[in-house]
């Protein structure tokens, strides 16, 4: 992670997806999820781009979009999930994703469990893009 800033914004976005699951418990369809944890952030001036499409590059050729849930301040990616047991094609998607999309920074939260679940990533392949 880059510095305490991204640190600290991560924690801030688990903040309140803790906030929304307390609300409303598992159970729901993702997207239910996705709505109230998009006023939740909204509400604690997170900037933020719910579905987020973001193009996808193999060696330098466009081969097609993807949306992310939620794109965080430009640089985190959110993905969120609405079942029972996350599983490791769960965790190798979110991976994926902060490579096929160079950031740096993801993460994956689970609302379907009776106790919210969360994954924070880190992309060993991110090459910092030249401003």
């Amino acid at each position: 992670m880059k510095d305490f800033k991204e640190f600290d914004l991560c924690g801030k976005i688990i903040g309140a997806a803790m906030k929304v699951h307390a609300a409303l418990g598992n159970g729901f369809q993702e997207v239910i999820y996705q709505r109230a944890l998009s006023i939740e952030l909204r509400e604690n001036a997170i900037l933020h781009r719910r579905e987020h499409e973001m193009p996808i590059y193999y060696k330098g050729e466009h081969i097609g979009t993807r949306r992310v849930d939620f794109l965080v301040d430009g640089n985190i990616s959110v993905e969120l999930k609405a079942i029972t047991q996350l599983e490791d094609v769960h965790i190798a998607q979110a991976i994926n994703y902060l490579e096929a999309y160079n950031i740096e920074t993801g993460l994956l939260i689970n609302f379907g469990a009776k106790s919210l679940q969360f994954h924070r990533f880190t992309n060993k392949k991110y090459r910092p893009s030249k401003k």
